[in-house]
């Protein structure tokens, strides 16, 4: 098996987990849900850095960002699939 470049927790989950150093935009990967060893490809559409998390569709400002099947806050401005989301485009919703 090749080693993945992207886990995911749940298949309710519209984010990943980049779990390799260097990832560089163009990069054709390899994602893994974890909860039933699924796999499934996707382009990086950025350099995305370790322990980031890309979108795995395209998704809307103000939409719910689900990680381990989880809502863990929403996005501030629309976020293209492949694209890096973190603190620039995404917050928690208590605040």
């Amino acid at each position: 098996m090749t080693k993945p470049h992207l886990l995911v927790h749940d298949r309710k989950d519209n984010v990943g987990v980049v779990v390799v150093e260097g990832l560089m935009a163009g990069t054709d990967m390899l994602a893994v849900v974890t909860h039933d060893n699924s796999e499934f490809r996707i382009s990086a559409a950025q350099d995305i850095p370790i322990g980031h998390k890309i979108a795995l569709k395209d998704l809307k400002a103000d939409e719910t960002v689900w990680k381990y099947g989880q809502d863990v806050g929403k996005t501030t401005k629309d976020v293209k699939k492949g694209e890096h989301l973190h603190v620039h485009n995404a917050k928690t919703k208590r605040w």
